[in-house]
Formats: structure tokens, sequence, C-alpha cells
């Protein structure tokens, strides 16, 4: 990763055009190489599978990898899960032109061959610390998904295993195998 060192203001990003991916933390710009295959898929089969139940209860809304949630300023914090969930109470007043003001209710994460455990670490902390009730942290190389929730032990699924997440998404279950599948 490279990083841009002049502080910027997360409404000077989203102006910035053709700045690629990236994310902004507290101030600097930290460009990202593009995801690979397999991460791809996985992200979004997890984000589609999460916004066909979230769009069929009509609980809120799902975010694409990419999307900006702005969580803090001075300077200014944006970090962009693989997909996002926020419940519809908190979009009560539409949606916004720019980036979310807030952390999503949950947050979905999934490893890259190069991801740094440090770094994953620090982002899915980060994500709880700021007020994501759950993140998932999906895992290619191992086919598996960790549940993180503040002040819990992360739980881990295994192919044979399904994701619910009965408190933010009552009813929801999800077979590790559909997101692991290979063509």
């Amino acid at each position: 990763m490279s990083t841009i060192t002049r502080l910027v203001t997360a409404d000077e990003l989203f102006r910035m055009k053709h700045v690629g991916r990236c994310e902004l933390i507290y101030g600097e710009v930290v460009m990202m190489s593009p995801a690979g295959a397999e991460h791809g898929v996985i992200a979004m089969r997890l984000g589609r599978y999460l916004g066909e139940f979230v769009e069929a209860h009509d609980l809120g809304s799902v975010f694409a990898a990419e999307t900006g949630f702005k969580i803090a300023g001075d300077p200014d914090l944006v970090r962009a899960p693989d997909a996002g969930y926020v419940r519809k109470d908190r979009l009560a007043g539409g949606l916004p032109k720019g980036y979310f003001e807030g952390v999503p209710d949950l947050a979905v994460e999934v490893l890259s061959p190069g991801d740094q455990k440090r770094e994953v670490a620090e982002k899915i902390a980060m994500w709880l610390a700021h007020g994501t009730a759950v993140v998932w942290e999906a895992d290619p190389r191992t086919m598996t998904v960790t549940v993180h929730r503040v002040a819990q032990v992360p739980q881990r699924l295994e192919m044979k295993d399904i994701l619910f997440e009965e408190a933010l998404l009552p009813g929801f279950a999800l077979a590790l195998s559909k997101i692991f599948k290979l063509p």
C-alpha cells in the first residue's frame, strides 16, 4: 500500500476523481490494490445473500464493497467493508449522497492473500470500537467465517456450519458451503 501524505477531509476525498481504491485513515489517503477474483466472488456472495434477506424483510440497506463509511472526524476516518448492513431505523433521513455517517451495524471483511493479520485485526477492532455490532471475517484459504462481537469470544464457523445472525437479522441462516462453493 502507498500513502498520500497530505491530510485530507472526507469531503475532499469524496470529490477526488480517479484516486482509485483507497480508505481515509485519520486524514491520510491509503491506497489499496484491487481485490483478487476469489475475494470478489466471496464478497459478492455474502453481500448478495445478505442483501436478498434484508430486502425481503424490509430491514434496511446492504452496501456493496467500496462504500465509504465516515466513522470519525478531525482528522477524518473513512473505511469501506466488503459489504455492510445498516438497519432501517438508521436510514430514516434517506441515503446520503456522500459517505454514510457512522458505521454499519454489520460489516463483512473478506481476507485477501496479501492481507496482514495485524491489519485485519485492527480493522475489525476499529469497526467494533466505533459501534458496529457484528463483523463477519471470511477467510477463503481456510473456508471459514469468524464472527466478531464486542466483548465476546470470536466464533469460528467451518464449511459444515450455518451462519446465523438472530440479533440483527432474525431468521437469517446461510450455509457456509454456499459462500465458499467452487465454480
